[in-house]
């Protein structure tokens, strides 16, 4: 398997999977600082519950988008917190899934509609 054809595979992205990684883009994070950077950069139109996030991370890893740092907190006695990064695997898919997105929003039936619609 090549490695287009691999990121091929992953696409197109959950919009979940898709704001986790972004998430990622800058910084490595923990799973509460990933629920409120999320929340913010969608102003709270997205809101991750802990079970649901660490399901997403999960397959996240497994699919090598992600992985754990060696990094770790521990806050307030409470047990250390694992930190994520985005792996370089991980980049390409986001960039070819918003490349593919890009493409979308410029077909003929995207720019019809955004033209009936008018101006957000």
């Amino acid at each position: 398997m090549t490695r287009q054809t691999d990121v091929d595979t992953l696409l197109p992205l959950k919009p979940v999977e898709l704001e986790l990684l972004l998430a990622l883009v800058d910084e490595e994070r923990h799973g509460y600082a990933l629920v409120q950077q999320i929340a913010e950069r969608t102003g709270g139109l997205v809101r991750l519950e802990p079970g649901n996030l660490y399901r997403v991370i999960k397959r996240l890893l497994a699919d090598g988008l992600v992985q754990e740092s060696s990094r770790r907190t521990v806050s307030d006695g409470a047990e250390r917190r694992r930190y994520y990064r985005l792996t370089a695997h991980g980049a390409r898919v986001v960039d070819a899934d918003l490349r593919r997105m890009r493409a979308l929003l410029a077909s003929a039936p995207a720019r019809s509609l955004v033209r009936r619609l008018g101006p957000a």
